[in-house]
């Protein structure tokens, strides 16, 4: 019994030979937990975005801050990255 096969079709056999209330209880627990598990990876999924997108955030500050302090302007810095005048000016407050 110790081969996973063998393991799973004895589970199969017991869960068809159970009546038809048992099996309904059966697929609805089994349900729940994939349920479960969908919800857990979902909620996993959006941490490692958001942390993927705080890094970003995080390099977008430290490149902005070392382009304002060779001197480049804010349009220079605006073209280059791609991000907003404003957002490049709040960027070099939070790092001043």
């Amino acid at each position: 019994m110790d081969t996973p096969g063998l393991k799973k079709a004895m589970t199969t056999l017991e869960f068809l030979s159970q009546d038809k209330e048992a099996r309904m209880l059966y697929e609805a627990r089994k349900k729940a937990l994939l349920d479960e598990q969908s919800a857990l990876d979902y909620v996993e999924s959006r941490g490692r975005e958001e942390g993927r997108l705080e890094g970003k955030a995080e390099r977008d500050k430290e490149v902005v801050a070392g382009m304002l302090q060779e001197g480049l302007s804010v349009s220079v810095i605006s073209r280059i990255t791609g991000l907003s005048e404003a957002e490049i000016e709040e960027l070099g407050k939070q790092v001043h």
